[in-house]
């Protein structure tokens, strides 16, 4: 009941005593704001990316050396200055917050990634949701289809300048944005020498191409147009038009070429979220997904996720099914094998062959197939295509883990696919045995060819006698580059056996290891029918063809190779089975060749035009070994390896 006496001479501690005075009211503020703050602080050791936050963390962050040193305040203020004068705050650079990079490969110059200048800013949301502070700056750009003399060149310089970018500012982690050919490897080797938290974003691949009712792949359809205009059935004008229908809109390649190759990869070997690889660029999950990396890198900056942590032995094994499974580029090999080196993980060719070969073709894209990249990410993408071999206990290690934090066996479990045209059952694959095999012998050390894209009609001519089955011999036709070729093939003395050989093409050749291997039959050929030549080469082909070729042939003919010592008319033999290619002239013949080569001078290409290009050529080791810079690898795990940096003032 209401008490009867007047308050303020009563002296009961009553909840509902209402204040007498002023100073009353002062009191209750101040215990009221008390306890906003009390709840305040509780709050935010709830929230992501705050003080209370870095408790959980694995270990301190890395950007605390710039913007928390209490043993330097001066400094500390040195390194925090600068960001503000584009509105960053103190309170944020100061909050504790992980410093995310975004390493941005998308400009002008390189139109397969520029869609990324999009993606970057749902990155950012993401990250800034998941309590991080984001800095987005550019790598070196690399786009194939317009660098000359050849992009290889760019993707050691990349990786070094993206090295260098991650150790020498304040970044906890880095989302990289992929896309285009050699952005992937790059990103992925300098992660691997970094070795902080560190996930993969792909630009995604174009819309498919469309003329006249049938697919245009890009990439396929510029070797097919070749074709046409050499036999005279397509006009100049034609040959631009098929080539723009297979280029319809943002991203890279919508074939199963070097760009959607590293990218499925880069998910293969766990450096990017389950399913993420296939999106085509222009669809809405595309930038679903950047959001969703942008989260998940702060997450793996909590934990200490670290790119030697996913990128094992493990990994790399199931990466080689994978590559094989999906159709994957002739390109693979060098960037991956590149990859290993610079995590420490052991990875030569003997093992493309030993782990990949025997795995079968799935995945019906072009160039080994039919379809094109909306189809297959419609099918499932890689998750479906991994989730058949795991049914088939064909996937090495599904206890790989991955960066969403999972194992990758348990991220594709069940993900099979209900489209059996583009992705095909394990039990009915588009060919068996559809891996690289690995070829030696006296032309070189080491050579690859792809199998999966054997056709029928090579097959018939070269492969197929009863009596040397998986076998060939042919004379040669031998060029010193593609300039050699192009103003020779079409007089030079080829026939339906003839084996064409592209020599001074390699990394120290070109420089930088060109797309040029992939050689048609001179014009008469083609008008007769016959387009399936057997082409052995130093350099590389474009991972859009589909010809057959063998490649990377180590040494090259400009490092002392015998590819140097070939003539025109030489016999070879290749023998599939038994993975060699053997120039058949006698030991007596190579050696007075060879001697009267160097006495001439030995093999050489053109001189390098550019500073780079002479670094590089001294620097670089040979396809077969990833064509990584050699004293590059003894740099592992940077950041832990050289935890505090000198100041800069």
């Amino acid at each position: 009941m209401p008490c009867e006496s007047d308050c303020n001479s009563c002296a009961a501690a009553c909840s509902d005593k209402p204040p007498v005075d002023i100073e009353d009211y002062k009191a209750e503020t101040e215990k009221l704001q008390a306890r906003v703050k009390e709840l305040e602080e509780i709050l935010s050791a709830q929230t992501l990316g705050n003080r209370g936050q870095n408790a959980t963390l694995k270990k301190p962050l890395r950007s605390a050396g710039w913007f928390d040193r209490p043993d330097d305040r001066t400094m500390q203020t040195i390194y925090v200055e600068r960001y503000l004068n584009y509105g960053l705050t103190k309170e944020e650079l100061l909050s504790g917050k992980p410093i995310i990079g975004i390493a941005q490969s998308g400009s002008d110059l390189a139109p397969c990634n520029r869609h990324h200048q999009v993606l970057a800013k749902r990155v950012r949301e993401g990250i800034r949701t998941a309590g991080g502070i984001a800095f987005e700056f550019p790598t070196h750009p690399i786009q194939e289809t317009a660098r000359r003399p050849t992009a290889t060149l760019d993707r050691n310089l990349a990786y070094l300048s993206l090295v260098e970018l991650l150790y020498a500012y304040p970044f906890d982690g880095v989302v990289l944005l992929t896309g285009c050919d050699k952005t992937t490897p790059a990103c992925l080797m300098a992660a691997a020498t970094m070795n902080i938290p560190a996930i993969c974003l792909n630009v995604g691949p174009m819309l498919n191409g469309w003329k006249n009712g049938e697919r245009m792949g890009s990439g396929a359809t510029v070797w097919e147009a070749r074709e046409l205009h050499a036999a005279g059935l397509a006009t100049d004008d034609e040959v631009t038009d098929m080539v723009a229908a297979s280029t319809p809109s943002v991203g890279h390649c919508n074939t199963m070429g070097t760009a959607s190759t590293m990218n499925a990869l880069a998910e293969a070997l766990g450096m990017a979220l389950p399913g993420s690889a296939a999106i085509p660029a222009a669809y809405r999950q595309r930038a679903q997904m950047a959001y969703k990396t942008g989260e998940r890198i702060v997450e793996m900056v909590r934990e200490d996720l670290k790119p030697s942590d996913i990128m094992t032995r493990k990994a790399f094994e199931n990466a080689i099914v994978a590559n094989t499974a999906i159709g994957g580029s002739t390109n693979a090999p060098i960037h991956l094998n590149a990859i290993a080196k610079h995590v420490g993980v052991p990875l030569d060719l003997d093992d493309w062959d030993r782990i990949g070969f025997g795995i079968p073709l799935l995945v019906n894209m072009m160039p080994a197939g039919e379809v094109l990249g909306e189809e297959y990410y419609r099918a499932g993408g890689l998750p479906a295509v991994l989730a058949e071999l795991l049914d088939a206990s064909a996937l090495p290690h599904p206890d790989a883990l991955t960066v969403n934090g999972q194992s990758i066996g348990d991220n594709v479990r069940g993900k099979r696919t209900w489209d059996r045209h583009a992705i095909r059952p394990f039990t009915d694959p588009l060919k068996p045995n559809a891996g690289f095999v690995h070829l030696k012998g006296t032309l070189f050390d080491s050579a690859i060819m792809k199998t999966s894209v054997i056709s029928p009609a090579f097959r018939r001519a070269f492969l197929e006698n009863p009596k040397d089955p998986e076998a060939f011999e042919g004379k040669v036709a031998v060029f010193d580059g593609p300039e050699d070729y192009h103003a020779n093939v079409d007089t030079a003395p080829v026939d339906e056996r003839t084996i064409l050989v592209m020599r001074g093409v390699g990394p120290l050749g070109y420089p930088g290891a060109a797309e040029v291997v992939n050689m048609r039959a001179p014009d008469h050929l083609l008008r007769r029918g016959v387009s399936d030549l057997p082409c052995i080469g130093d350099g590389r082909q474009s991972g859009t063809s589909g010809s057959p070729s063998i490649l990377n042939a180590t040494p090259e003919a400009a490092d002392g190779g015998n590819l140097a010592l070939l003539r025109d008319g030489d016999v070879v033999r290749v023998d599939l089975r038994k993975r060699r290619v053997d120039v058949l002239v006698s030991e007596e013949e190579l050696v007075a060749r060879r001697k009267k080569l160097e006495d001439e001078g030995g093999y050489h290409g053109p001189p390098s035009h550019t500073p780079w290009q002479d670094i590089f050529r001294r620097e670089v080791g040979g396809l077969s070994e990833g064509m990584v810079l050699k004293r590059a690898v003894k740099f592992q795990r940077v950041a832990q390896t050289w935890p505090v940096i000198r100041d800069n003032h």
